[in-house]
Formats: structure tokens, C-alpha cells, sequence
């Protein structure tokens, strides 16, 4: 590298194809074992040279691991690197999912046309808003990657032997106070890393930009891009924020959007798929296997399946608002004179959070009858549908809140209720609030507009669409102390009583894109 740091690389070539394509994959997760299997020789056996190269302090390479902060230099000092070699006579292609894929946007504006194709999959040009969705910290995510690259690191047998009880002090750094601390209970050590992530969550903060977002320069980016994620990943926010940068451009990337979660095998297979025909258009010219349409999404529920489109969002499809009213109704009629609902929110004992977009085991749809029981959750359902219909777009919601707190949050989630009650996830966001971007009205009344995920769900004969409001969903986020005290080291915890309104004065609705199968 330019600063005279070496990285290891593992180089696969297939045998007897003449001048082959280089496949760039840059990963912090090591060179062997699953990546090799899954990764590496699927793409060397299908006629591809690739270059597995393990990020700066990983996997054997020299340096100090920094997330994000080297990716850049490092892939454009690889690239020069693989230019000065005599086997490198064919175009260079970059792959990878989360990380890996990060890895690609960091270098893809300043590659100009040194790269003849991007895969990047359940991944964004940025994980900034991924540390602060909402401008609450994700605080499983976070934590949670953090465990698992220090003990992929840590190969000792003390290292080993710490590893069996990784999950029990996982779960209790989530609860630990204050959040600086979690760190060490979770690995035994303070990681620089975690303390930075804590300290920059405002918008703008200098740890990440320039350097590790690269959201403003997607549209600079000169080649073909096909992007693969799932409506329950993390990133999946982020990456039609990136899909649309590149339309905005002028580009016509791909976008593949299924039922998957982060990790999700089935997820990867259909970006190795992805990639392998994106990348021989790029090299030969050869669109046998591409589609027609370049947007293919999974419609998810009762009687959906795959659809291809010509953009996201859906053209044509405008939100329309279904309103909470008394008595737990969910409805499109704007709603009548009505008292607000009440719940507390107690931060010592916090909502917990069931499925949805996670990092790691337990995301996606699970059944939420448990969680709308607790008095801390508040449930609007609509009638039994007498046609089905679908929601296809991105999601938001407008609720009237007043709290005793200036300082709270609030979850919103859509649910799928079948006939039988169970009550499965379809989307959701949450959004922090404090009285300086939140201002509450002379009534004491604040309008907070909750960005939930992007969806394609289609909701059956029978089915009612439910929608649920809370004040956490832990530890996916972090819980809001009430205090308005620092992240990092706030400890004392304040109950909050909140209101939800429902009046003509002070409408609360979730703005669904509907759409009505002919």
C-alpha cells in the first residue's frame, strides 16, 4: 500500500481460459474456509481469476484494522498493484456482499473506468445511518459485529475458550450502563472503534466524512452496477438511497430485492447468480442473461412472487394515508373527535424488539401477538380485507405524540395479521426524538415523521393490516434514557407517559403505497 503496509491475497485461476477476468473481493472476514468455499472457487470455476485480499489488520495482513476508514486507498492501491502484473490481461470486476460490498463503493468513483463492473449486495455506500437508523443507535448490530471480528481475530486458546460464553456476555453488554462500558463486557477489552461510533452520531460528524461515506459520489461511479438485497437486511434503507443516486445520474443499474434476511444463503446465491451474468455482459457484450426489466422484486405474503419493473419506486403508485382512531381501529378514513391512547414507557424495562431488519439470527417476519400483549405497545388494526392488496414502495408514518419527556423515541411497525391472529412483521423504523428537531406545538404536541423500511408485501383476502406504536424495540436500538444525557455515558434512567392522538386537529397515519391487483 502507499504507506508500505502489506496485505495478503489469495490469487485462484482457472485452468485453460485464456486471459481471464479478475474478480476483486476485499474482505475483513478472513481468506479461508466459507469465503473460499462459497465465494472464491464458484467464481474461479466459472472462467474468473479472483484476487481474495484481506482488509488492513485482517486475515493476516499488516496494519490496524480501522472499519471503513482505509478502503479506499487500499482498493485503489490494490488495483495498481494488479495492473503491474503480467497476468492481469483481462478487465477487473468487484464482488461481495455487506463489508465486501462497502469495500466496492469506497473505490468505485475514483476507479473510473479501471473497473468494468460492480456486484455489490446487502450493503451501502455508507453505514453511518446504519450505526444511527433514525438517529437512535443500533446498538445489537453494532455490538454484535464488533464481537465477532475480535474473536475471528483471536485464534489463542484463551481466545477459543472465551468464545463459548460469547453469547451470554453479549446479551449482557445490551443492558449494560453506560453504553461505553458494553464494550468490555461484551469482548473483554475497550474496542476504538465502538468508543468512535458512540461519540459521532450527528450528522456531518468528521469520522465519517470524507472518508468512510461515500453516498455524494455514487453517481459519479462510470461502472455498470447490479445491486442485490433483501427487505429484511439492515442496509436495504441505504441501498435505494444509492440505487436512486445512480438513476439520478442518468445510469440504469440493476436491483434485485427478495425475501431475505443479512444473512441469508439463499440471499447470497441469487448475488452469485446476479453477478456471474452481470459480469459476462460487462466483458463480452453477451445480455443472454440478463432480463428485460432491470428492477426485480419478491412481493412477499399470501399469493406474491417475483415481479420485474421498470424502476423503483413502482411507477404510478402514490401513499396513501390509513389513519389511527379510538378503540385500536386502523382505517383510510381521516379519524373523528377522540381522547389519545396512553402507554409508559419504562427504559429500565425496555420493549423489546422481535424480528425485523437484524445483523445475525432472529431477523425477519416472526410472530408478534406476544409483543402487541405488553401495555407498552399500542395496536391499530383495520378490517378483514375483502380483496387483497398491495403495498409496494417506501413507508412512512406521521404521529402526533405528546410525552412528558422532551427527549424519547417512537417505533412504528406494519404488521400482517392472518385470519387464524398471528400476527407477522412486515416493515417498521424508529425515530429519536428531542425538542430541537421535534418542537412541540402550544399544546405540547409533536408531529414526528418515522421513516419505516421499504416494502413489497401483499396482504390477502382475510387478512387486516395492523399497525403497532411503541417507544423502543431493544437491543436493536439503543434504549432512550429520557434524559437527554450523552449515549456514551448516560446511566440514569426516566420513565416517559406518552399520548397518541387521533383527532382531526392532530391526525396520526401510516402512508402505505397501495396498490389494487386488477
Amino acid at each position: 500500500m502507499r504507506d508500505g503496509i502489506d496485505l495478503i491475497a489469495d490469487l485462484y485461476t482457472p485452468r485453460r481460459v485464456p486471459d481471464p477476468p479478475t474478480v476483486l473481493v476485499r474482505t475483513p472476514y478472513g481468506r479461508s474456509g466459507v469465503l473460499a468455499a462459497v465465494l472464491s472457487r464458484p467464481l474461479a470455476e466459472r472462467g474468473h481469476r479472483v484476487l481474495l485480499q484481506a482488509c488492513r489488520g485482517t486475515g493476516g495482513s499488516g496494519g490496524e484494522f480501522d472499519p471503513y476508514g482505509r478502503e479506499r486507498d487500499d482498493g485503489l492501491d490494490t488495483l495498481d498493484w494488479i495492473e503491474r502484473h503480467s497476468w492481469s490481461t483481462g478487465p477487473v470486476l468487484v464482488f461481495g456482499p455487506s463489508y465486501l460490498g462497502y469495500a466496492q463503493w469506497a473505490m468505485a468513483a475514483d476507479a473510473g473506468d479501471r473497473l468494468a463492473a460492480l456486484a455489490p449486495s446487502f450493503t451501502a455506500s455508507q453505514f453511518r445511518d446504519q450505526t444511527y437508523l433514525g438517529g437512535s443507535y443500533t446498538l445489537r448490530g453494532c455490538l454484535s459485529w464488533t464481537a465477532m471480528l475480535l474473536r475471528q481475530r483471536d485464534r489463542t486458546l484463551r481466545g477459543r475458550l472465551r468464545a463459548l460464553t460469547a453469547g451470554r456476555r453479549l446479551a449482557a453488554a445490551f443492558d449494560r450502563l453506560p453504553l461505553a462500558e458494553a464494550d468490555v463486557t461484551a469482548t473483554g477489552r475497550r474496542v476504538e472503534w465502538f468508543q468512535r461510533w458512540l461519540a459521532a452520531g450527528e450528522q456531518g460528524d468528521p469520522y465519517w466524512l470524507p472518508d468512510r461515506d461515500h453516498r455524494a459520489r455514487v453517481g459519479e461511479v462510470s461502472a455498470p452496477v447490479t445491486l442485490v438485497g433483501g427487505w429484511h437486511d439492515l442496509f436495504l434503507a441505504s441501498q435505494l438511497d444509492d440505487y436512486m443516486a445512480l438513476r439520478a445520474a442518468g445510469l440504469r443499474p440493476h436491483l434485485t430485492i427478495g425475501p431475505w434476511t443479512h444473512s441469508s444463503p439463499a440471499g447470497f446465491g441469487a448475488a452469485l447468480t446476479e453477478a456471474l451474468a452481470w459480469f459476462r455482459a460487462a466483458v463480452t457484450g453477451d445480455r443472454g442473461g440478463l432480463r428485460e426489466l432491470p428492477v426485480r422484486l419478491y412481493v412477499q405474503g399470501d399469493g406474491g412472487g417475483w415481479r420485474d419493473l421498470p424502476e423503483w419506486p413502482p411507477p404510478g403508485v402514490a401513499p396513501r394515508p390509513w389513519h389511527l382512531h379510538a378503540g385500536g381501529r386502523l382505517a383510510p378514513e381521516p379519524p373523528d373527535a377522540s381522547s389519545p391512547d396512553r402507554y409508559r414507557y419504562d427504559p429500565a424495562d425496555p420493549t423489546p424488539g422481535v424480528g425485523g431488519p437484524l445483523l445475525g439470527p432472529g431477523a425477519g417476519p416472526k410472530d408478534n401477538r406476544a409483543l402487541e400483549a405488553r401495555p407498552d405497545v399500542l395496536v391499530y388494526t383495520g378490517e378483514p380485507l375483502a380483496a387483497p392488496v398491495e403495498v409496494i414502495g417506501p413507508v412512512e408514518a406521521d404521529i402526533r405524540l405528546r410525552s412528558s419527556r422532551a427527549h424519547t423515541d417512537v417505533f412504528v411497525r406494519v404488521c400482517d395479521v392472518a385470519p387464524g391472529g398471528r400476527s407477522l412483521n412486515v416493515c417498521d423504523g424508529l425515530q429519536r426524538v428531542d425538542p430541537e428537531r421535534f418542537p412541540a406545538g402550544p399544546d405540547g404536541v409533536r408531529t414526528v415523521r418515522v421513516r419505516l423500511w421499504p416494502t413489497a408485501h401483499r396482504f390477502g383476502t382475510g387478512h387486516r393490516i395492523r399497525v403497532q406504536v411503541s417507544s423502543g424495540c431493544h437491543p436493536r436500538f439503543a434504549r432512550n434514557p429520557g434524559t437527554g444525557e450523552p449515549l456514551a455515558t448516560a446511566v440514569r434512567l426516566a420513565a416517559a407517559e406518552q399520548e397518541v392522538f387521533h383527532d382531526p386537529d392532530h391526525p396520526s397515519a401510516v402512508m402505505l403505497p397501495l396498490v389494487i391487483p386488477g
